[in-house]
């Protein structure tokens, strides 16, 4: 018998091919890097539990979509560019942790610098500076986007130090907002 710690802690995702929690379904419990064989697209989803991230190709590469707990009927309401997703990662974080990060001007941590311990709609706004060279994440998990009002592609940012912005996966230094991730 399994204790109610462990099913309190178990992240739990259900992947759908047709929107609107149809057609064949996959459930997932745990980081899987090709999920090809368990369905061929992917239009809606459920997560149960957890915080996750996606990936549009095998191997967590391509575009990624981080997901709380809620449904998700069709891609778009993830942000989805397409109906691909072909790996997954979960991971935990303490609600209501502390939240802090730093972000700079230049790669290697150079330039004007700036902390921010809450979201940021708009980088340009905020930072005087459309780019993010480098970023050190202090504390929490958060989540950039390539263009204000959190949208266009994402970006997971654990703790860590980014020397450079291919470092969290991006192909430019262009970012638009940055949130925390929080589970409602």
């Amino acid at each position: 018998e399994r204790s109610s710690f462990s099913l309190d802690t178990m992240s739990r995702i259900i992947f759908y091919e047709d929107k609107n929690f149809g057609g064949r379904s996959y459930e997932c419990s745990s980081d899987c890097a090709d999920m090809h064989s368990y369905f061929s697209r992917c239009n809606s989803i459920r997560v149960e539990s957890g915080c996750w991230v996606l990936y549009e190709r095998p191997n967590y590469m391509g575009y990624q979509y981080v997901l709380t707990r809620g449904e998700y009927p069709d891609y778009q309401r993830w942000m989805g560019f397409n109906d691909s997703i072909r790996s997954c990662r979960t991971f935990t974080y303490t609600s209501g942790g502390p939240y802090r990060l730093r972000i700079y001007e230049r790669s290697d941590f150079g330039g004007q610098m700036m902390e921010f311990t809450d979201d940021c709609e708009s980088v340009h706004d905020r930072f005087r500076f459309r780019d993010i060279h480098s970023c050190n994440v202090m504390d929490g998990y958060w989540t950039f986007y390539e263009q204000p009002s959190y949208r266009g592609r994402q970006y997971f940012m654990r703790p860590g130090e980014y020397r450079r912005f291919s470092d969290w996966g991006a192909n430019c230094a262009a970012t638009g907002s940055f949130r925390r991730i929080t589970d409602f």
